[in-house]
């Protein structure tokens, strides 16, 4: 993959993401992102992190500290015509340690520019099932 690569759909974008992640090739994953001073990032720990700069540090010392494999799921997609919203759970498997970790709720954000579709954020939580079937449970009824 170089600079110039065209992502066709943001599905081709979220692929190569996971793809990068699999590598832990930051400089490949920072690919990825849109080219944008307002890009977003927030881990599971809850930092946020603004910029380019920021994020590929971050996903750097991510990667050198040990090996991850993730395992996404997508929930559901949203499409228009310039922007892309991903809502995926994700398992993760850090270093050889066969246990997984998460589930993480994700949403991605993506937009389509001069280079086809890229990243602009990605946000990652701890999910709790403990809320989600409470929400499954509220009726969907508006009044």
């Amino acid at each position: 993959m170089s600079q110039s690569a065209n992502y066709a759909a943001p599905e081709d974008a979220e692929r190569a993401f996971y793809e990068a992640i699999a590598k832990g090739d930051a400089d490949l994953l920072m690919l990825l992102w849109a080219e944008d001073e307002e890009t977003l990032c927030v881990h599971p720990t809850g930092i946020r992190l603004l910029g380019l700069v920021p994020i590929r540090e971050s996903w750097r010392s991510i990667f050198a500290n040990a090996k991850i494999r993730v395992q996404p799921e997508v929930v559901t997609h949203w499409q228009g015509a310039v922007m892309a919203v991903h809502h995926l759970t994700e398992v993760l498997y850090v270093g050889d340690d066969p246990s997984p970790h998460g589930p993480l709720h994700v949403t991605h954000i993506y937009v389509r520019g001069a280079h086809g579709w890229r990243l602009v954020s990605r946000h990652a939580s701890a999910a709790d099932d403990n809320h989600q079937a409470m929400a499954e449970a509220v009726p969907h009824t508006l009044h």
